[in-house]
């Protein structure tokens, strides 16, 4: 089969199209003809090297956290889905390929009304979505959150997911992006080019940070004491948490189907849009990397693996 890898740690030029052998599926396992899968930023800090400590892999590695396709083959144990359905799955490493194996845990029908391609873009933002707003964040009706960074791939569903559990939403975001925030149905929109969220949101139930750096470190003060401050990028300092009289964690998300079902309903009802910046091929991996490396992405990358 087809696969994308690198062999070395480096930039995009390090990606390479490989043959590699059709993986088996074992117990509670399933095999996914790969119709599509997305970049996602956690690609390139995995090919960069700077995670090698934290996530030590075995070269070669075939990048990629999320895949959609159809069920070609499943494993002993398999009792809720079945060969020929179209899902969508999220996993660790193997997804920049014609074929990945998951757990049956891992994976979830997609919804009716989406292409299998759209479904790919929709895996990573509903469990990241679901592990910071209803795991992590326990966010109810009529409470504030303010999403930093609410028109990227993730937060863009995350506003869509926010205003369906009946928050209040803020997000931040600049240029092209802030229409897209608010057709999203984000309640305040903040350019943080040109607008300092410090002096325009007091007393957030909830701020998800999916930027960091300063960007994080001014967070602290806009979230009420007893609130929570969530990041999937970098841990918040305990010394500022504690100062602030706030919970502040760093936060990775669950593989997890549930999620997916939770996320999937939403789509079908029309609450959640997805947002597709662009769809290239698989052999162009390196360009879809680049593309999103360079900033400014509003919405998912695509790369088709098969017609």
């Amino acid at each position: 089969m087809k696969v994308i890898q690198f062999e070395t740690y480096g930039d995009s030029s390090v990606l390479q199209l490989k043959q590699a052998d059709k993986p088996q599926a074992g117990e509670n396992e399933i095999l996914i003809k790969v119709a599509a899968t997305t970049v996602n930023p956690f690609d390139m800090k995995v090919r960069s090297g700077s995670m090698q400590k934290m996530i030590p892999l075995n070269l070669p590695w075939v990048p990629g956290s999320d895949a959609a396709g159809t069920i070609e083959a499943i494993g002993s144990g398999i009792s809720r889905l079945k060969v020929g359905d179209k899902v969508f799955a999220t996993t660790f490493g193997g997804t920049y390929a014609e074929y990945v194996v998951v757990k049956e845990e891992q994976a979830s029908l997609i919804p009716k009304n989406v292409s299998l391609s759209e479904a790919a873009a929709l895996s990573i933002p509903i469990v990241t979505s679901y592990t910071f707003l209803v795991q992590g964040g326990e966010l109810k009706g009529g409470q504030r959150v303010l999403i930093h960074g609410a028109a990227g791939g993730v937060g863009g569903i995350m506003v869509q997911m926010a205003k369906a559990l009946g928050a209040y939403v803020i997000g931040t975001a600049s240029g092209e992006g802030l229409d897209l925030v608010r057709s999203f149905g984000a309640d305040e929109v903040i350019d943080h080019k040109k607008q300092d969220f410090t002096e325009l949101v007091k007393d957030a139930d909830l701020v998800i940070d999916l930027v960091g750096g300063e960007t994080q470190a001014k967070s602290f003060m806009v979230v009420k004491k007893g609130g929570k401050l969530l990041s999937a990028v970098m841990p918040p300092s305990q010394e500022l948490a504690q100062q602030y009289g706030i919970t502040a964690q760093f936060i990775s998300s669950e593989a997890s189907y549930k999620k997916l079902e939770f996320g999937a309903k939403l789509v079908e009802e029309g609450k959640i849009k997805i947002q597709i910046a662009k769809t290239l091929k698989l052999e162009d991996a390196a360009e879809a990397q680049d593309l999103l490396s360079a900033g400014g992405v509003n919405g998912k990358v695509v790369l088709i693996v098969a017609d």
